[in-house]
């Protein structure tokens, strides 16, 4: 059970009223979605790769409340039993960083998957900070609301039983997946439900074989129409990810239901979807996922804006890998990679004190990475 947030001198902080006190769910609940409806009240700035920040606030809010809880979400080896999204809103681009509009409303979903993080939710609502605050920006937190319903894994199985001839499945944010070691920004189906078997093993207590599912799948599930596009973007605290937006309809063969265990679970999964997300990452906003056909209304200097650090990680990563293999350099893919990050980051107009704690590295060793990566650079063109 969380327990109650302390001050600084070690006394119990006094309880506030919540603006979500009336959100609550039954105690058994493993999956629910919230949206947070937030308020800016002055236009400020915020470097494209923002969504670090709202990891951290969140995971910051949970130690306050579960430090066990906060451990496990920092450290735990299996899937990470939550996941968060972008803010979606009148979000534009301002130079090489994004601006939020003062007195606009803005929209960020935190999903869980899991009774321990549910249990966490619950509770938190009742305490919850009247701001969110995300490096130089202030949030009010007007209100939040259940996005997807509180549920269980045996209630998703068991309303599985209505199966509809055709599903769609929206990308609401860039989606990939690792395949053979590099990034695969194609929903094959087998990729899709590989994803949510993942987690529904780990969390439903009613796991199922891996190898023969994913068969079944590969052999019986059709996509009947699709509308995709691709974009190379920041992922997580380090490198970039290739990933892709948009909507599928998929459905199954007739002889797909002769295997009813299989085609309730292919319905199962497809439920799961909007709270697990798709593909990796998603606990930093990639992969976020709606059960319907969703046309998106995205600003293209902003998508434009927030490709350019992808694009441009990835190929500095590029550049810094062969260098350091010709010279014989150690750990040469993280080295590489990690010093492109925060050279990308910097010359994106971010400060070094800001990189630093995003990556939870020492600033005296961002500033090394920065001159090693510069002065890299400068051999790559005189060469």
């Amino acid at each position: 059970m969380p327990r109650a947030a302390t001050s600084t001198s070690g006394k119990p902080k006094p309880k506030q009223k919540s603006v979500a006190s009336v959100v609550t769910w039954a105690d058994e609940t493993e999956l629910v979605g919230l949206v947070f409806e937030l308020e800016s009240s002055a236009s400020a700035l915020l470097y494209s790769q923002y969504t670090i920040g709202l990891h951290a606030w969140f995971l910051e809010q949970v130690r306050q409340f579960d430090p066990d809880l906060s451990a496990y979400l920092h450290d735990g080896e299996s899937e990470k039993p939550f996941n968060i999204s972008a803010l979606s809103g009148q979000l534009v681009a301002s130079g090489k960083q994004l601006q939020l509009e003062a007195n606009e409303i803005y929209y960020w979903h935190v999903n869980a998957l899991s009774q321990r993080v549910a249990q966490f939710l619950k509770y938190w609502l009742t305490q919850l900070p009247h701001s969110l605050d995300l490096k130089g920006a202030s949030l009010q937190i007007k209100q939040v609301s259940i996005a997807h319903a509180p549920t269980t894994y045996k209630q998703l199985l068991e309303s599985s039983t209505n199966k509809p001839f055709t599903i769609s499945l929206s990308f609401i944010s860039p989606t990939s997946f690792r395949r053979k070691g590099n990034h695969f920004p194609l929903p094959v189906p087998e990729n899709l439900f590989h994803s949510y078997l993942r987690r529904w093993n780990d969390f439903s207590a009613m796991p199922t074989e891996q190898e023969p599912f994913l068969k079944w799948i590969d052999e019986e599930v059709i996509i009947h129409q699709h509308r995709l596009e691709s974009m190379k973007v920041a992922a997580g605290k380090r490198g970039s990810v290739t990933g892709f937006t948009g909507a599928i309809s998929l459905g199954l063969t007739k002889a797909a239901l002769a295997k009813e265990e299989f085609s309730e679970l292919f319905y199962a999964l497809v439920r799961l979807a909007p709270y697990c997300g798709t593909g990796h990452k998603t606990t930093f906003g990639l992969g976020q996922t709606r059960l319907d056909w969703v046309e998106q209304q995205v600003s293209r200097s902003t998508q434009l804006l927030t490709s350019l650090l992808g694009e441009r990680i990835e190929e500095l990563t590029k550049l810094f890998t062969a260098q350091r293999k010709r010279t014989g350099g150690q750990r040469t893919d993280k080295i590489a990679v990690t010093w492109a990050t925060i050279l990308a980051r910097r010359e994106m107009g971010e400060s070094l004190k800001a990189i630093a704690e995003d990556l939870d590295m020492p600033m005296l060793t961002v500033k090394t990475y920065v001159k090693l990566a510069r002065k890299s650079l400068k051999q790559q063109s005189s060469s």
